[in-house]
């Protein structure tokens, strides 16, 4: 048996992230796969090359903690890995690379941010593929630009009857032609016997519960295209579970090790950022704790898990989550089931359920496991 461990993601403002993983290590070395969502470049540079709200570039050395934190594999793809242009990138990569860990999701241009991670265990080929959903444009790759793999997604917006400048209703549907690019990639993959799990940079940020109709739609075409499983990230809170053909989607893991500086809007900050953070609290309707300065998060994103996909020798899957606690430290406490993770359970339970998801979930000793309709590649 192959077992895949992923999680969501990993904000290193930090020279020493080591601390961050420490309650979480025991767990994360249960893996022969890990996976983790890099969401910010790891580099020197410091010029800005985003017109959206920028990241604060993260140390290399933080990536020390990572790489003994065991993990394998680390996806790119996002709307920050552009921020510091193909200076971030090709640092990022080389630095991850270096510390025996491989990356996906972007490169110098379209084709290398396409290639995929690979890590062979137990003789089972397991390959990720990162893919953001969320733009900025500027962030994807061309055919000589560096950036991102990507899948551009659509939106609408309708009036609601007689309230012009109200509410809007909003419709979002992916782009066909980079949809299929995606589907094709997958499918490439799956036709040599491996199992590919997709990593989807994807959600409305810091919203318990909705999930965009775009979301589903990419996810169920990666799913279609041959992939074992969906992971995604992005929204910085938990999303539901989704079975489609007896295959699981993730459709947010959430937080994992996340400090940050950057949303703060401390007065020292640009003036983008302090904007940001101004808005923020305008549209999401949440005060970040004042006692966790470098977690500027919503409360309920404290909830979060680590995906379990365990692969056996005929392919077969199972999944489950272990609950997970983010403490008042900001590192991610994998919970019992009698000691807290019960709590978070439910709160997954909810959330699946209030997105209009039908998953069922059991338990297997300490892990939520995933009631799929069948085994699958």
């Amino acid at each position: 048996m192959t077992r895949i461990l992923a999680t969501g993601d990993l904000v290193l403002e930090r020279p020493d992230s080591a601390p961050l993983f420490g309650p979480a290590a025991p767990v994360l070395a249960q893996a022969d796969v890990l996976i983790g969502q890099l969401e910010v470049p790891h580099t020197e540079a410091t010029v800005s090359m985003s017109t959206d709200v920028p990241a604060l570039p993260a140390p290399p050395s933080a990536l020390d903690g990572v790489a003994a934190a065991g993990f394998d594999v680390l996806t790119l793809a996002g709307n920050h890995v552009f921020d510091f242009g193909g200076e971030g990138i090709a640092d990022t990569r080389a630095h991850c690379r270096a510390r025996g860990m491989a990356v996906t999701g972007a490169g110098a241009d379209l084709a290398e941010a396409w290639e995929p991670a690979v890590v062979e265990r137990h003789g089972r080929r397991v390959v990720v593929l990162s893919v953001n959903c969320v733009g900025p444009r500027e962030s994807w790759a061309g055919t000589d630009k560096p950036g991102c793999a990507y899948v551009e997604v659509v939106t609408h917006y309708e009036p609601r009857g007689a309230n012009p400048g109200g509410p809007p209703r909003v419709y979002t549907f992916a782009e066909p032609q980079s949809l299929r690019r995606m589907a094709a990639e997958i499918a490439r993959h799956t036709a040599e016997d491996a199992s590919v799990v997709v990593a989807l940079h994807k959600g409305l940020v810091h919203q318990p519960v909705d999930i965009a109709a775009y979301e589903r739609e990419v996810a169920h075409a990666a799913i279609d295209a041959g992939a074992a499983a969906v992971i995604a990230h992005h929204a910085h809170i938990l999303k539901g579970i989704e079975v489609h053909r007896g295959r699981p989607i993730f459709h947010g893991l959430g937080n994992f090790a996340t400090v940050t500086s950057a949303l703060s809007g401390a007065e020292d900050d640009t003036p983008e950022r302090r904007a940001w953070a101004r808005e923020r609290r305008r549209l999401f309707g949440f005060e970040p704790d004042p006692a966790m300065p470098e977690y500027p998060f919503h409360p309920d994103s404290r909830h979060t898990a680590i995906a379990v996909l365990d692969i056996d020798e005929t392919g077969r899957l199972r999944a489950g989550l272990i609950p997970c606690w983010i403490d008042d430290h900001a590192r991610p406490v994998p919970l019992t089931r009698a000691d807290g993770g019960e709590r978070v359970a439910g709160y997954i339970r909810d959330i699946t359920r209030d997105a209009g998801l039908s998953t069922a979930f059991d338990w297997d000793d300490d892990r939520l496991t995933i009631r799929l309709e069948e085994g699958t590649r």
